[in-house]
């Protein structure tokens, strides 16, 4: 996987962008000179390449959002046939409406038409080829996962489906435990206790006292450092394994060290599951996360020099949004007053950095004095409370207008954790490890969470979307904070996480 913007992307994901960027590119140069005689001209003196680079990134970005370069799709064979058909449809349609519009904007007479029919057949041919080399054995790296439990389940879980990151897992620790035999014990214990994850009869036995009983069956033999280790080295010489991720989570006396040196010394690639897992999820794990490793992982550093041109940028850009929604401004305040009585701009107490309280302003969408009878709660799926006008400002965002007035003033950023009631705050804070951590920074409009996970309104949720949080608070940048943006512009354009 190869790290950009903090965010890691498998390298397949990468290669199938940029092989697909060039042969866009080459079908519209080849579009062009097929239909000019002049094409020289046309792409050396008029500008026609950087014009034909604009379409190529047109292209690009409308495969974006109908997720063709997502690799936990890429195993879909009709399914990317289907949106490479969009795509194509979609471009078509824009080329022929700037061409009719501005038609110097496009290199030559029918030079568009030529590249589009050239794209389609080399894209097909491509997308074709491409499905074909990633599943060559020699592309693919063996992995080997040391550990047993939910934890190391959740990973081989995690790297089969994530088809795209080119892994297989050719052996993990669990396959030991299957192997291992099981042992027929009698235990004493109180009656109706059984052995955890252990068939067999419980039997009661009035003679050995009340309450107590006879437990006959089977149990899993603990696994050994010695066991482990010769399963470990068996896989690698076998399968010619060229990494081990780690996933034992009690390693006093279990862990193979000194063979795990071996290995790296001999070239294999040893690494901790703790970042794989937040490689392959984009969020931090909660569950097993010791204090320790937030302390002494890479990232959560924030110079003064970064939070001062992130302010600068956030303060500049929420002045232009606000000048730019201004015209809206008016339309927007008078469809909420005639859909129903109650004040135009909701305002509600909100927790920010360094949990300091301040006022977050939106537009109205639910109706007045909503929570009157029931106090503080999260709004539902089809919330009775929203109203008509108030559905369509959610699921446009166009309620989040007001809030550009919080990032002027530093109460908020565009990008980070959404921030949260402070009634809501209390109860949270105890039930969830390592919540606090997320008011360490300010909080936003949108964040991480948001384009990774849908719209939550339970504790659950609230968990989940804490790890999503600590992944941006932990890689975050500049660079993430307009992947961010541009993944929020995709999911308003396309509807999706509305509530």
């Amino acid at each position: 996987m190869i790290r950009l913007f903090k965010v890691y992307y498998p390298l397949r994901t990468l290669v199938l962008l940029a092989g697909e960027a060039l042969i866009v590119w080459v079908s519209f140069v080849l579009g062009t000179m097929l239909q000019n005689q002049d094409s020289w001209l046309l792409l050396n003196v008029e500008g026609g390449y950087v014009k034909i680079l604009a379409v190529t990134l047109m292209v690009l970005l409308v495969s974006h959002w109908l997720d063709l370069y997502d690799s936990s799709n890429l195993g879909e064979k009709w399914d990317q046939i289907f949106r490479l058909l969009l795509v194509l449809g979609f471009v078509a349609l824009g080329l022929s409406a700037v061409g009719f519009i501005y038609p110097n904007l496009l290199p030559g007479n029918d030079s568009a038409l030529a590249g589009i029919i050239i794209l389609t057949f080399s894209l097909f041919c491509w997308r074709a080829a491409y499905s074909w080399m990633v599943k060559q054995p020699y592309l693919r790296e063996r992995v080997y996962v040391l550990g047993t439990g939910e934890r190391a389940e959740r990973l081989v879980r995690g790297l089969h489906e994530r088809s795209g990151l080119g892994i297989e897992v050719v052996g993990w620790t669990g396959d030991v435990q299957a192997e291992q035999p099981r042992e027929n014990v009698t235990l004493q214990l109180h009656a109706g206790v059984r052995p955890e994850r252990s068939g067999g009869a419980l039997r009661e036995s009035p003679e050995r006292g009340v309450g107590l009983a006879e437990w006959t069956g089977s149990v899993q033999v603990e696994l050994t450092r010695e066991s482990v280790a010769s399963h470990l080295m068996g896989v690698v010489r076998e399968k010619r394994v060229h990494r081990v991720i780690v996933a034992m989570l009690d390693r006093r006396g279990n862990l193979p060290v000194k063979e795990l040196l071996d290995l790296r010394l001999d070239g294999v690639k040893v690494e901790e599951a703790t970042s794989w897992l937040e490689r392959i999820s984009g969020r931090i794990e909660v569950e097993q996360l010791y204090p320790s490793w937030l302390i002494f992982a890479d990232g959560f550093r924030f110079s003064t020099f970064f939070r001062l041109v992130r302010r600068a940028l956030n303060f500049v850009f929420a002045l232009v949004g606000l000048l730019i929604s201004l015209p809206l401004l008016p339309f927007i305040m008078l469809a909420i007053k005639l859909d129903s009585p109650g004040p135009v701009l909701y305002r509600q107490k909100r927790v920010g950095r360094r949990e300091s309280i301040f006022y977050c302003y939106k537009f109205r969408t639910m109706v007045e004095d909503a929570e009157a009878d029931t106090g503080p709660t999260w709004a539902l799926d089809d919330d009775p409370r929203i109203t008509r006008v108030g559905r369509f400002l959610r699921a446009s965002r166009l309620d989040e207008i007001p809030q550009m007035w919080c990032v002027l003033k530093g109460d908020m950023h565009f990008v980070g954790p959404r921030p949260e009631r402070p009634e809501f705050v209390e109860s949270l804070r105890k039930e969830i490890s390592y919540y606090w951590v997320r008011h360490e920074v300010r909080p936003g409009i949108t964040g991480w969470a948001q384009v990774q996970y849908k719209y939550g309104n339970t504790m659950e949720d609230a968990r989940e979307k804490l790890q999503y949080d600590l992944f941006y608070i932990k890689n975050a940048s500049l660079g993430l904070d307009l992947l961010i943006m541009f993944q929020t512009i995709k999911i308003v354009l396309l509807g999706r996480g509305a509530q």
